[in-house]
C-alpha cells in the first residue's frame, strides 16, 4: 500500500509542477492512499 501512496504522491507533485487542471481530481486519491498507508482505515 505504501507503493501506491508514493506513486500517487509523485504523480500529484508532477501535476502541481505542470499546473494540470486534473489536480483537484487527483487529490482524493492521494489522501485515500495516505490514509490506507497509515492503516487508519
Amino acid at each position: 500500500m505504501w507503493i501506491l501512496f508514493f506513486l500517487s504522491t509523485a504523480f500529484f507533485l508532477f501535476l502541481i509542477f505542470s499546473h494540470n487542471p486534473w489536480l483537484t481530481l487527483a487529490l482524493p486519491f492521494v489522501t485515500t492512499f495516505f490514509v490506507k498507508a497509515m492503516d487508519i482505515i
